[in-house]
């Protein structure tokens, strides 16, 4: 077997087309999942179990279904109720909405590591309730679940390729759709191989710095 540098220069821009996508996909799920993820977490902490209830049972569904299920789903069941979402729709919002499931566990374990004291002050001030949150909790949980969700960030990379299988032409779907026109899987496979690891090896750096500068 021999490496054709030929068929690297002809993927490459195939590629580009496929990092782009990638991150899009990223960058937007990785919102998703983290804003739906707190919503998560403070709906079950409701006292109210006609919310509390529901959303821990969606949550647990979401968590315990396969990823390429929920794709699926999002992508060929939802039409069939007036729902269509293009493939790029349909994997930002599936990823987001599997992995806001995952945040939901962060950001709870965050909130429930806030001192008991923290939660008693505000209450011999005779804070309200929102500005008990918005003020005084949150701003402390969410500091403490910070490297934890970026670990978030690069699990989802390394999933985003399963949007390919709805036809989302991120890096493998672009490698994939190579392959089979020219019969060359080497190549094409093994450059997006090494693209995920210069993605993901400086993100996960990153997310050690970031941890040991947030524990000081």
């Amino acid at each position: 077997m021999t490496w054709d540098w030929n068929a690297v220069s002809e993927f490459l821009p195939r590629l580009w087309d496929g990092v782009l996508l990638t991150l899009q996909a990223l960058v937007l799920g990785s919102l998703i999942a983290f804003a739906l993820g707190l919503v998560w977490a403070l709906a079950q902490r409701s006292s109210l179990k006609a919310v509390s209830w529901p959303v821990t049972a969606v949550t647990e569904f979401i968590r315990n279904t396969p990823l390429l299920v929920q794709l699926f789903f999002l992508y060929f069941v939802m039409p069939e109720w007036g729902i269509t979402l293009t493939a790029l729709a349909a994997g930002v919002v599936g990823l987001g909405l599997h992995y806001s499931t995952y945040t939901a566990e962060v950001y709870r374990a965050g909130i429930d590591g806030v001192p008991a004291g923290q939660w008693e002050a505000c209450t011999a001030l005779s804070l309200p309730r929102s500005r008990t949150w918005s003020a005084v909790i949150l701003p402390q949980a969410i500091r403490r679940v910070v490297p934890a969700l970026g670990n978030y960030i690069i699990a989802m990379l390394k999933d985003s390729p399963m949007i390919a299988i709805i036809g989302a032409l991120e890096m493998l779907g672009q490698a994939r759709q190579f392959s089979a026109e020219t019969f060359q899987p080497t190549e094409p496979i093994t450059v997006i191989g090494v693209v995920f690891i210069l993605i993901a090896y400086p993100a996960s750096l990153l997310m050690r710095a970031l941890e040991r500068r947030l524990v000081r």
